[in-house]
């Protein structure tokens, strides 16, 4: 089982769960993907839960707080970036059109970040790892393994991102005809992809989509509505890539679901 000891600047490098029930969610995950819980104190009444696998951390969930319900968030995940300098990259992110919502500032000595909006409207965090490095554990059930952009304009979000984290970005050739789906490199990697906007519910806000990787993705659906899931795409298979569907938790957090399969 793979362990993670650095994440390459540009990777996606940790998956945080804001919701409106913390403890229904603990339940929810721990049961679908077999995540066990780590609480963390944080403030007077509030805890920060690192869901862990085999000794690794892969995800984080908090409780959405008064202010982000009262302006309408909604439960969801937040993708994070692995960034030499918060600082700096939260610089670029403004020069390229995007949005600072939060500047970089320090998590206690775990290491630094900032919350940023491309010119679209797709909210993400930046890491700088000091004492964590985010996600340690991957290629195992229930880790992260890839991620998507939900976004109206494929072009302008690929120039946002490649001028901010230096990603290729490349057009799915193999398809004939074409899928229009834009593969994401960050280095030598394939990480995550921008679907055609014409694929995309137009009601659906701008968002990252993120993929959790299942060895079965038929039993884990089943399981996900068992446990109160809503299906949003059930599961479908992608010739030669894999099988995947896309599901909120009952609090209305999306994410998607992936099998991998063999190539032909």
């Amino acid at each position: 089982m793979p362990r993670i000891e650095k994440h390459e600047p540009g990777s996606f490098c940790w998956i945080e769960l804001s919701t409106t029930d913390q403890s229904a969610a603990k339940s929810f995950y721990s049961s679908l993907f077999g995540w066990e819980i780590s609480d963390i104190p944080m403030g007077p009444d509030g805890v920060y839960t690192i869901f862990k696998l085999q000794g690794g951390d892969v995800s984080a969930a908090c409780t959405l707080r008064p202010e982000q319900r009262s302006q309408g968030v909604p439960p969801n995940w937040m993708i994070y970036i692995a960034v030499d300098s918060a600082d700096a990259a939260a610089t670029r992110a403004g020069q390229a059109g995007g949005k600072v919502l939060a500047p970089a500032f320090d998590v206690m000595d775990v290491g630094r970040m900032a919350v940023l909006q491309d010119p679209a409207g797709a909210t993400f965090s930046i890491w700088q790892a000091k004492r964590s490095v985010g996600i340690t554990l991957t290629g195992v059930d229930g880790t992260l393994c890839w991620a998507d952009l939900s976004t109206p304009d494929q072009a302008r979000a690929g120039k946002f991102y490649s001028e901010v984290f230096a990603w290729k970005l490349s057009d799915d050739t193999d398809d004939d005809p074409p899928s229009g789906y834009t593969h994401i490199q960050n280095g030598k990697d394939f990480i995550g992809g921008i679907p055609p906007a014409a694929h995309r519910d137009p009601h659906s806000p701008p968002h990252w989509l993120p993929y959790f990787l299942t060895s079965s993705c038929d039993a884990t659906a089943a399981k996900a509505k068992q446990l109160g899931a809503k299906f949003y795409l059930e599961p479908m298979t992608m010739e030669n890539v894999g099988r995947f569907g896309v599901l909120a938790d009952p609090q209305g957090a999306v994410f998607a679901i992936f099998e991998s399969m063999p190539r032909k």
